[in-house]
């Protein structure tokens, strides 16, 4: 049986890089890269889901990711 592990994901697109993720984030798994948008670390995400609530712009959701 595969384990199933939730992750972080940003729509780059839409991201306006507040940064409030990255301040929310216990993992440190957010960046804001080049100053343009929030960059997930899938290494370092747990999916706690913590940027998804706290995000102004509603553009991170989590993922199931085998």
């Amino acid at each position: 049986m595969c384990k199933k592990k939730r992750q972080a994901v940003v729509q780059t697109a839409d991201c306006v890089a507040c940064g409030t993720c990255v301040d929310v984030c216990p993992r440190g798994a957010l960046t804001i890269y080049r100053g343009s948008f929030a960059q997930v670390d899938a290494v370092v995400c747990v999916g706690c889901g913590r940027c998804v609530r706290e995000c102004p712009a509603s553009i991170i959701r989590l993922e199931v990711q085998v």
